[in-house]
């Protein structure tokens, strides 16, 4: 055994159960202790912290999991970052993984593990150095503020090894993934919190202030007449309802390939491959890339290298450089404060390349994913004849059913990744309320675990269908 193998192959891990199938209950429960110990988390505060930069990036922390001054500040940011680095390494030819053997399998995520630990500790380390999150102005210039800084970074560590292990939790014990429940979490969370708070916001364009949340101020708007904060609110609420509604339409659409089984005449199943094929896996890489190239340039501005870019120092915005291109403008505000489509030129050609690169970056990883996590033609004419399914009127060839799903998975892979990556940029460009990306990845993974649990829950009931499905 190699250097590289002995030292991914002990690395601390969650034992998974000893049976195959956990019951519901069982599933249940630990996905419940790991959203509750989530949220207790993000209500630790860090000891020593005293400038907290990244607050203005509310929108980003909720992409990542992430609660910026507590201890899980990271998120679920070095996790994603690892597995980002690692598609693109093994897609290249880089690094070549064969994800066909079982050895292959433990090897490509072993070494996931280990990247998503090496950046939990850069990560922390950047966040602290550059700034981002520092000890108080006060403490500057002594010996102390270096010994803040180091506890500040062994925090940090903390909250991104617990986030790493409880999304392992969930992966063997729970339903669906620590990522996509943390990321659920986060966005259900401000997507209440922006709909219904009553407590005092902003100072409206006719100078009254009204309640944060867009549902009360739209009602206070109206009654003191100030009409154009009254059609933000509602347009904010209705479009984040129209992608809702497009987003569950979208993952429901399935196309359905006959299959017959082998051994018994006259029976078979439709094996169903989702429109949306890879799910919300691209999104969220293309979502977690956005959010880094923006921290990474805030950090860099701070410490007085642009290289990415300036933000605003009032609002935080991104105005310049390469940051300010992957920020998506609020077409919709812009033009009722304008009272006109004629906004300019910039706001509508930065919207433009802001989608595309969402359209762009979800096909891409799209089909990286597709080729690393077994979703291949090749993979799933694998188990279909290991489950004994075949084409009805062709002989038992797994090249046959390869060349019939070649036709479905890959127009799929492309279209579905297109469809995510314009939805979520959709809704940042038209204002819904939290993030298109939040609320597409959230309505994508409560439906996946719905869908899971709904599952489970009839494998529970029926136990003739838990032997069929290997239980």
């Amino acid at each position: 055994m190699s250097i590289w193998q002995t030292i991914i192959s002990n690395l601390p891990e969650v034992e998974g159960p000893s049976q195959k199938i956990l019951s519901f209950r069982e599933k249940m429960k630990w996905t419940g202790i790991v959203l509750v110990i989530f949220f207790i988390l993000g209500l630790m505060p860090l000891f020593g912290l005293g400038i907290n930069a990244l607050q203005r990036f509310e929108t980003l922390s909720i992409i990542l999991g992430a609660e910026f001054g507590s201890i899980i500040s990271l998120g679920i940011g070095p996790i994603v970052t690892a597995s980002i680095v690692l598609q693109l390494l093994n897609g290249s030819g880089i690094w070549k993984f064969d994800l066909a053997t079982p050895e292959g399998k433990k090897t490509f995520q072993g070494t996931q593990k280990f990247l998503a630990l090496f950046f939990i500790l850069f990560e922390s380390a950047i966040y602290v150095f550059l700034g981002g999150l520092a000890p108080a102005e006060q403490f500057k210039g002594t010996g102390f503020y270096f010994q803040l800084q180091l506890i500040l970074i062994f925090q940090l560590f903390l909250g991104g090894l617990l986030i790493l292990f409880l999304d392992e939790v969930v992966s063997k014990w729970g339903f669906g993934s620590g990522i996509s429940l943390f990321i659920a979490a986060g966005v259900s969370k401000s997507l209440f919190i922006q709909a219904f708070n009553w407590l005092p916001g902003p100072s409206g364009l006719a100078g009254v202030t009204y309640s944060s949340g867009a549902v009360p101020a739209f009602f206070q708007s109206l009654v003191s007449g100030d009409v154009t904060t009254a059609l933000i609110m509602m347009f904010a609420v209705l479009f984040t309802i129209l992608v809702f509604v497009i987003a569950v339409y979208a993952q429901a659409m399935k196309v359905e390939i006959p299959l017959s089984f082998g051994m018994v005449r006259g029976h078979g199943i439709r094996w169903p491959l989702s429109f949306i094929y890879t799910s919300n896996i691209p999104v969220i890489l293309v979502a977690a890339l956005v959010a880094n190239f923006q921290l990474w340039g805030r950090l860099l501005q701070n410490i007085g290298y642009p290289l990415l870019g300036t933000f605003s120092s009032t609002s935080g915005q991104p105005i310049s450089g390469f940051v300010y291109w992957l920020q998506g403008p609020d077409i919709v505000r812009s033009i009722l404060q304008q009272h006109t489509l004629i906004i300019g030129f910039a706001p509508y050609l930065q919207a433009l390349v802001y989608v595309m690169f969402f359209i762009l970056g979800s096909v891409m990883f799209s089909i990286f994913w597709v080729q690393t996590a077994g979703m291949d033609a090749k993979s799933q004419a694998k188990q279909m004849i290991s489950s004994g399914l075949q084409i009805p009127g062709f002989r038992k060839d797994e090249r046959v059913l390869e060349r019939l799903l070649n036709r479905y998975i890959w127009p799929l892979t492309i279209m579905g990744g297109m469809t995510v990556g314009f939805l979520a940029a959709f809704a940042d460009i038209t204002g819904a309320l939290g993030s298109g990306t939040g609320i597409l990845l959230t309505v994508m993974i409560v439906y996946r675990l719905y869908e899971d649990i709904a599952r489970q829950h009839m494998m529970d009931m029926n136990p003739m269908m838990r032997k069929f499905m290997g239980g």
